[in-house]
């Protein structure tokens, strides 16, 4: 995987940040979701890697990046921090400006960077969410029996790190709802399951989840009291046959949200876009992009 891809780390306030990159045209961030890391963009980046510099974060608590440890107030795993560390590394590569698309997790991320830093994100495109302040103020009982892990890795340290922890192969696979013999590349799964053999990254991945319960939302509610919305145009693409088409008008909600233009669409995959429908992401991609 990633072949011809370097490598590398990058220092930022508080640790550094793994990632992956290649090519030599406009730069490209890559965000990834959470179980994961970057290894999920294995069969997109590559390929927009021809047009693009392609860059393959690992999110702080992630993958090979630091873990700062649990805190009271989650500070550390606010999207307003993670969305900084990847501010910080396109500047460490001499880019302050640059495209950016994320998927789950990273797409929060995403969404807050292009927020607080609309100088830097020239466009982004956002798989597979609506906004997390929607999602809680919509909560209802599909909601909250679909997406239950939301409520359960939002409790308190270390609740559902001992849990998870006790069994990371079997939580793993109920995570996902996947083996390494579907469409995951086993290399791919290796990585995914070492990640939840690693009490840090658990640990870092349910401060992820504490912040979106809490100071996220602190963030989320005053930038809609300010009136901040993205400025710059917006892909939304989702799983057709994963939940939110179910519940959500998802393009009528990020119109919302956004002061330019939002396109997009519903791909013929489950929620990890990705990894089922490589080709259908880069189409898009490659046109929103491009």
């Amino acid at each position: 995987m990633f072949e011809d891809f370097k490598l590398t780390e990058v220092a930022v306030g508080g640790g550094s940040i793994r990632l992956r990159h290649r090519g030599d045209g406009p730069p490209l961030v890559l965000l990834h979701g959470n179980p994961q890391s970057h290894v999920m963009w294995h069969l997109v980046a590559p390929v927009l890697a021809a047009r693009f510099h392609v860059i393959c974060p690992d999110l702080r608590g992630y993958g090979g990046s630091f873990k700062p440890p649990p805190s009271a107030d989650h500070a550390a795993y606010a999207k307003r921090a993670m969305a900084r560390d990847v501010v910080e590394v396109m500047e460490d590569f001499g880019y302050p400006r640059f495209m950016l698309a994320g998927h789950d997790r990273g797409a929060r991320v995403a969404h807050r960077l292009a927020l607080d830093h609309p100088e830097a994100v020239e466009r982004v495109a956002l798989l597979d969410i609506i906004p997390t302040l929607e999602h809680f103020e919509r909560t209802d009982m599909s909601f909250a029996m679909g997406y239950y892990h939301w409520f359960f890795f939002a409790q308190p340290h270390p609740i559902p790190e001992t849990l998870i922890d006790a069994t990371p192969e079997a939580w793993l696979g109920f995570m996902t709802g996947r083996g390494p013999t579907t469409f995951f590349a086993p290399a791919a799964y290796a990585e995914y399951l070492a990640a939840a053999r690693d009490p840090a990254a658990i640990a870092g991945m349910c401060e992820d989840y504490r912040a979106a319960a809490t100071i996220d939302l602190v963030h989320d509610r005053a930038s809609r009291a300010a009136g901040e919305k993205i400025a710059c145009p917006l892909l939304a693409l989702w799983g057709g046959r994963w939940r939110l088409q179910q519940w959500y008008d998802v393009l009528g909600i990020w119109r919302g949200y956004a002061a330019a233009e939002v396109e997009g669409g519903a791909i013929d995959a489950g929620h990890y876009l990705a990894e089922e429908a490589p080709d259908a992401v880069l189409d898009w991609f490659e046109r929103f992009f491009g």
